[in-house]
């Protein structure tokens, strides 16, 4: 663990254990879901009766951030309790390989039945740490096997088909931990996937998206797929209660990475990183609680195999704030680090938050700040192609169109939370930009990220997201990706 972040003492963390009884943990993930896009989180016009119960029967984190803001580099980070760039899968769709410690197999070790269902991004070769997996079909955007996977399971396309399902299918003479994930609300949308739709006049839109109808029918049809992934969590909710396990299991929700629009997945503004995070434990977790410090979601994996009185492997990266949930003891993190890789486009960046401000570092300057394939074919993204053409956007609005970026940018997002204002080039900032890139610096070094020899082709084109002939799936791993480049095989670069 960094000292730099300021790890609690594990003496700490043996307390814990002598006090408390191992939890069952259940971990849901969204995908693709935005920190402000649920009534928790002030947007009341979002239909999320069961996060508002979680927040209202637990805890809710206002500053969770992501080491990344891409699907499965999220996911190998969330469950190995490493950045993106040391599990070898940093990269979206590369397998997350097998020589990675997972927290699932050190809590199967402990005693804990695992089980995974819905969304599976990690390939095929951690599918032994589970006991049972039941991986939702995710056709378009998966790693190997789906959408043909025998085992894949595709319905309505939440993702949550199974969850209770899982749950019920454990061993019941264990603790348990299960890794629920969502599809919702990825990309592609179709209407009438809830009861009561969301109209296009109660959508929330930031000020750096045009306030167009076909934006806001857009954003409507993804508010959908939150509350469709809401009612799954209710289900899962009720059944814990009906199984009398409520009060001695601990329920986290988070999301992977920010909603699939311009300027947010993909990027390292908050609207990319800042997760949703919701946790209740109602046997300890005070209800209505808001915490107001930094997390990380790397500090899940250690915090999980705390309170499973497990050892933390030294390679894991993240705090234990374990202590914030027994004893309301505030886990003191100054700042948090994250990545940006190659997702559907080439990109390299890197940044350091802190309660107040963000450095952002694009080591890759002259790529412009290209959405998502997914986006880029969006109705959204068709009108800001119009309105800009016609030179119908504000001058915020139109930075997505940009062919290039500034080396450093440096946001006070605290006073600007949408990161418009950039103060990198400003003389009364250089000193916090100069100790921000410091500490960034430094965390590289330790974690041995350095920038590559080489750049990944882009796989779609970067005007409308049409696939090119390099795109191949499944796709290649990192290891065979770079054995392909030594022996110069062009598809596989």
């Amino acid at each position: 663990m960094w000292i730099l972040l300021g790890c609690l003492p594990l003496a700490m963390g043996c307390r814990i254990q002598e006090e408390v009884q191992p939890p069952n943990i259940i971990l849901i993930i969204a995908d693709d879901m935005a920190y402000s896009d649920c009534t928790p989180n002030g947007n009341s016009f979002v239909q999320t009766p069961n996060l508002q119960r979680l927040a209202n029967e637990g805890m809710s984190f206002d500053h969770a951030f992501l080491t990344t803001s891409s699907c499965s580099p999220s996911r190998a980070s969330i469950i190995t309790g490493k950045y993106p760039h040391q599990t070898d899968a940093e990269q979206l769709h590369w397998p997350l390989p097998a020589h990675n410690i997972t927290f699932v197999e050190r809590l199967r070790r402990h005693g804990y039945w695992t089980g995974q269902a819905g969304k599976w991004h990690f390939g095929n070769e951690i599918k032994d740490r589970f006991d049972l997996i039941m991986p939702s079909s995710t056709a378009g955007f998966v790693l190997g096997g789906a959408p043909k996977d025998p085992d894949s399971v595709p319905r309505d396309g939440s993702g949550g088909e199974d969850w209770v399902t899982l749950l019920n299918a454990r061993d019941q003479d264990k603790p348990f931990f299960l890794w629920l994930a969502a599809i919702d609300p990825h990309r592609g949308y179709q209407e009438n996937t809830i009861a009561r739709p969301h109209l296009p006049s109660e959508v929330v839109l930031p000020s750096y998206i045009p306030d167009h109808e076909e934006v806001r029918k857009d954003f409507a049809l993804y508010y959908d797929e939150i509350s469709r992934m809401d009612m799954y969590i209710g289900r899962v909710l009720n059944e814990l209660d009906k199984q009398n396990l409520s009060e001695q299991t601990l329920v986290v929700f988070i999301s992977d990475n920010g909603r699939p629009f311009p300027r947010e997945k993909t990027t390292l503004y908050d609207a990319g990183i800042r997760t949703p995070m919701f946790l209740r434990w109602p046997d300890r977790v005070q209800p209505k609680s808001r915490y107001q410090g930094l997390i990380s979601s790397l500090d899940l994996a250690p915090t999980f195999l705390r309170l499973a009185q497990a050892d933390v492997p030294p390679e894991m990266m993240g705090i234990d704030f374990s202590p914030l949930l027994i004893h309301n003891k505030r886990v003191e993190q100054t700042h948090v680090f994250a990545e940006d890789h190659w997702h559907d486009f080439e990109d390299y960046g890197r940044a350091i938050r802190t309660r107040d401000y963000k450095l952002i570092v694009n080591y890759y300057p002259d790529l412009p700040n290209t959405p998502p394939a997914d986006a880029l074919r969006s109705p959204t993204f068709s009108v800001m192609q119009e309105m800009h053409a016609h030179q119908k956007l504000t001058t915020q609005q139109a930075r997505v169109f940009a062919a290039e970026r500034p080396p450093m940018e440096l946001y006070h997002v605290s006073k600007d939370p949408e990161e418009l204002v950039n103060l990198a080039a400003d003389p009364e900032y250089a000193p916090l930009r100069d100790s921000l890139r410091s500490i960034l610096e430094t965390i590289r070094s330790q974690s041995q990220d350095v920038v590559p020899s080489y750049r990944t082709p882009d796989e779609f084109t970067r005007d409308e997201g049409l696939p090119l002939p390099v795109r191949k799936r499944p796709r290649a791993s990192k290891a065979e990706m770079e054995a392909a480049r030594a022996l110069e095989i062009p598809d596989l670069q």
